[in-house]
């Protein structure tokens, strides 16, 4: 028996994985939706799979998106990372993810809870949209742009309405497979 998916997983085997096993997936702690936020913040410009290609080297460079060790990375440690071949050797996107990790302490330091302040956005729990093909899929809706505006006013970078919203799609907050996708009501 054929297995649907969402028309933009194709036939690879780290999509079809990706999809299958994370996408769309609620995730509720907040270290993990920091590092999935930074991650997003990596595509701008190019496609999903070469992030998700490079994650693992991704997680060894910035400490397994510790924020706390991120946060004290320095001039040197972004030259370094600027020569690592395994991850997008960007200096804008290597300064992303230290600044957010920055401005992610500052809230969390504050007492907020990081997962809290991100599902208020979609209310708290995940919104189904129910598309039939992912022509109906946009890429930004008002809820990632009023996300995008308050991470930025928090000091984070990388986190543009676009970005937001396929970051909302792979953490769960937006369920877009379409009603033809085996994963549509997981």
């Amino acid at each position: 028996m054929e297995v649907i998916r969402c028309a933009w997983v194709g036939n690879d085997p780290i999509y079809e994985e990706y999809h299958d096993q994370v996408w769309g997936r609620p995730v509720f702690d907040s270290r993990e939706l920091f590092e999935k936020l930074c991650l997003d913040g990596q595509q701008a410009g190019l496609s999903w799979i070469t992030i998700l290609k490079k994650q693992q080297n991704y997680e060894a460079a910035f400490a397994n998106f510790d924020p706390e060790i991120i946060a004290t990375f320095d001039a040197d440690k972004v030259e370094e990372l600027l020569l690592n071949p395994g991850i997008v050797r960007n200096r804008l996107k290597v300064n992303s993810i230290i600044k957010n990790a920055k401005a992610y302490l500052a809230y969390v330091e504050q007492g907020n809870d990081f997962s809290e302040f991100l599902w208020g956005f979609v209310g708290g729990k995940p919104k189904v949209n129910n598309p039939k093909s992912m022509k109906e899929v946009p890429a930004q809706t008002p809820e990632s742009e009023a996300m995008s505006k308050a991470l930025k006013k928090l000091g984070f970078n990388f986190v543009g309405p676009t970005i937001c919203y396929a970051f909302m799609q792979a953490v769960g907050m937006i369920n877009d497979h379409t009603t033809d996708c085996f994963c549509h009501r997981w």
